[in-house]
């Protein structure tokens, strides 16, 4: 039997062999041996040297490594012995210049890899404003001092955390092969990642934050001002996203503090009992909204720790009371209106509607108005996004909000079966470079999964390690968290953090990324009308669902597969990859990769073709997943984005839009900046300037501003060509 594999362009046949023989890899580590990637040092050798190398000539080179390591006798092989035939095999070929270039570029990897584990060599690095480092969050900016303060921490977290690692994670990392998110604060630190905080539990109980006991609120305002303080102190003791779910649910009870107090005042001075009742709820209604518009300003004003906003998504729709209502009414009036006397978009919180049958869904539901106001809302300012409630239920088996950007609890009950969300966390994603193992793969599926195995085998090792570097916690670390409420079941100072994550009752997450261009690599970039292709890419994302399933057995703990959210990871792994395999057409020359199970982008599907075609995917990745629809200007045509929101329903659990909303203050323009490579201009006065334009893009699930804050380079480039296709995606009619 011969397969086919491609070396640099040059094209050689092997004859496989049932090759059992294993390398011993200096961490300890076996791996099965693979001829490909001692042949490529050689071919990579020689491109640096300028040597053409023909195909008669590789054959030759390809038996010589053959013969000196498939014949041994032995079933294991090290890795210095396979450099010390390399080398021998350079020489015996005539090239012996390719053994000091291959030493010199093995010297420089060691030496890139020890100065990112050189906290003086990576703080030299941020002084000189390193773009790597100083934009890999949109949500941070590099410029101000408390910023600059936690990136010099990230600094030296990353540094000491590459150390604490597993030396075969630290290299996995480091090459590529996987990423260890947030390695700013973990394994530094055993902060734990995204949660749903439980505010009822606190507010009904109190907390305490700092030196202060703090009570039940006896009013909506009240609530509302407590609530931030809790997002501003949940979001410094951990490195992820917080939500407040159900807020129009949880909230009514203290409006309806609010409405008692104003009933006693209007009995005192108005005699009629209708106006009465007017006054009464108009004065609650007033007091909701600037509740909510207070907690709008507070949220965006706020800095945590981290030297950021602090990542707060709100979940609401379900509430049918009139309190309830009237609380969803005004967080999305708030968002309407916009920030400040320009009125400009608010970044946070991210805001999620939730549509369900009978309560707004169709025009003959209770609070199908709101349903109108959202969509306006969404057209206007890019949130809400929306969840499907029966879908969510179906997916991830109970209905709840996602943490923080698009992570997803599991349906869970206590020991008295109650079922519980709030209250209930994220201990860490590792994300798996898919792209790369079908590049290395070299068009031979069955590699793919053999490489498949081998690197889930590390990514397992990295994700418990994560996982269990939270454990070593103790409630006293984390006080908002552990002891007084946040993580809903209160602990001693004696107790051990495990109690709130064991028994499923958290996740830790196995992160992917770029199936368009995994698919991409076995039947080109025009893949997603082949059945073939996308049954491959399905089959991948139900191994990675059974691997997870597996080590949940395994641990205790709720393993999911995540669909990560990849703001500065689609530009880091296809950099990484195009300097180790080179441009390739629709999978590194594009300067990123594509997030998750997304449909190309360069496409231009229609709203309704994406959300066709993804629909099959979410259910092996309910740990974490959201569907986007780009769309043109939007604000006249409601109705076109209500079709898209009824089309999903039965068919996605969590929708965003993606809709041009940038406005010039100068000239008035609103609609789609043009994105050029400097940032963003006003495309019909050229202006560029932050402080008189609004420009407001998605980045990987939540808003950001990149005329403020700049973008690493692929993610930027992925929304230049987003908005580039976006024109051709007119609904007008649909």
């Amino acid at each position: 039997m011969q397969t086919t594999y491609k070396v640099n362009q040059v094209t050689l046949l092997e004859e496989k062999s049932e090759n059992t023989l294993k390398v011993l890899k200096q961490d300890g580590r076996t791996q099965a041996f693979n001829l490909n990637k001692i042949l490529k040092i050689y071919v990579e050798s020689a491109r640096l040297n300028n040597i053409q190398l023909t195909e008669d000539e590789l054959r030759k080179i390809r038996n010589k490594i053959e013969e000196h390591i498939i014949t041994k006798a032995s079933p294991c092989i090290e890795t210095c012995e396979i450099e010390h035939i390399l080398k021998k095999v350079m020489n015996e070929s005539g090239n012996p210049e390719l053994v000091s270039t291959y030493e010199e570029e093995k010297n420089n990897k060691l030496n890139e890899r020890k100065n990112r584990r050189d906290v003086n060599k990576m703080i030299q690095s941020l002084l000189t404003k390193d773009k790597s480092i100083v934009n890999e969050n949109a949500n941070k900016d590099s410029n101000v001092f408390n910023t600059q303060r936690d990136l010099t921490a990230g600094i030296v977290g990353k540094a000491v955390g590459l150390k604490l690692l597993p030396e075969h994670v630290a290299n996995a990392h480091e090459k590529g092969d996987i990423h260890y998110h947030d390695l700013d604060y973990t394994p530094y630190s055993p902060m734990s990642n995204c949660c749903l905080i439980d505010f009822k539990e606190m507010f009904e109980k109190g907390f305490q934050i700092g030196n202060a006991e703090v009570e039940s609120p006896q009013s909506i305002q009240t609530a509302a001002a407590q609530t931030a303080q809790i997002i501003a102190n949940v979001a410094s003791s951990q490195y992820g996203g917080c939500s407040f779910d159900r807020i129009d649910e949880v909230l009514a009870p203290y409006a309806k503090l609010n409405y008692k107090k104003h009933q006693e005042t209007a009995g005192k001075w108005i005699e009629d009992k209708v106006k009465r009742q007017e006054y009464a709820i108009e004065k609650t209604k007033k007091d909701i909204y600037d509740a909510m518009q207070s907690l709008e300003y507070e949220i965006n004003t706020l800095y945590t720790s981290q030297g950021q906003t602090p990542f707060t998504s709100v979940g609401f729709g379900l509430g049918t009371n009139w309190l309830e209502k009237e609380i969803q009414k005004s967080i999305l009036e708030v968002r309407l209106k916009g920030l400040g006397k320009e009125k400009r978009t608010a970044i946070f919180p991210k805001l999620i509607f939730t549509l369900k049958r009978g309560i707004n869904l169709n025009p003959e539901d209770p609070n199908y108005e709101i349903k109108e106001l959202a969509l306006a809302c969404s057209a206007k300012r890019m949130y809400p996004d929306i969840l499907s409630y029966d879908k969510i239920v179906e997916l991830t088996g109970s209905f709840k909000a996602p943490m923080g950007c698009r992570s997803f609890l599991q349906g869970w009950k206590d020991e008295q079966g109650q079922e519980i969300n709030s209250g209930r966390m994220n201990l860490g994603v590792v994300t798996l470079n898919l792209p790369r193992i079908a590049l290395e793969a070299d068009g031979n599926q069955e590699k793919l999964w053999e490489l498949l195995e081998e690197r889930l085998d590390t990514l397992h090792d990295a994700l418990i390690f994560k996982a269990e570097r939270v454990m070593d916690a103790t409630p006293e670390n984390a006080p908002i968290l552990y002891m007084h409420g946040a993580f809903g079941k209160r602990l001693t100072k004696e107790q051990k953090v495990s109690e709130l994550f064991l028994d499923r009752r958290a996740t830790a997450s196995l992160g992917y990324i770029g199936l368009y261009e995994v698919a991409t690599v076995f039947y080109g970039g025009n893949w997603e009308e082949n059945k073939e292709a996308k049954a491959l890419t399905l089959d991948i994302i139900r191994k990675l669902k059974k691997t997870a399933d597996s080590w949940s057995a395994e641990t205790n703990l709720h393993v999911s597969v995540y669909s990560t959210p990849s703001e500065s990871l689609t530009d880091r792994f296809c950099k990484l990859d195009k300097e180790k395999f080179g441009s390739i057409k629709d999978i590194t020359d594009k300067g990123y990769y594509t997030n998750s199970f997304h449909y190309d982008v360069r496409k231009n599907p229609t709203p309704f073709e994406k959300i066709e075609f993804e629909k099959a995917y979410a259910p092996y990745t309910s740990g974490g997943f959201i569907h986007y629809c780009e769309y043109p200007k939007l604000q006249t045509n409601l109705k076109a984005l209500e079709a898209v929101w009824d089309f999903a329903y039965d068919k996605v659990g969590y929708l965003g839009t993606n809709t041009p909303i940038d406005h010039c203050y100068k000239c008035g323009f609103e609609g789609d900046f043009k994105p050029t490579e400097h940032g963003f201009k006003c495309p019909e006065c050229g202006n560029t300037d932050p402080e008189t334009c609004d420009v407001v893009k998605r980045t990987c699930g939540y808003l950001g501003n990149p005329q403020k804050r700049p973008m690493v380079d692929g993610r930027h480039k992925e929304i230049s060509s987003r908005l580039k296709h976006m024109k051709g995606s007119d609904l007008n009619g649909n």
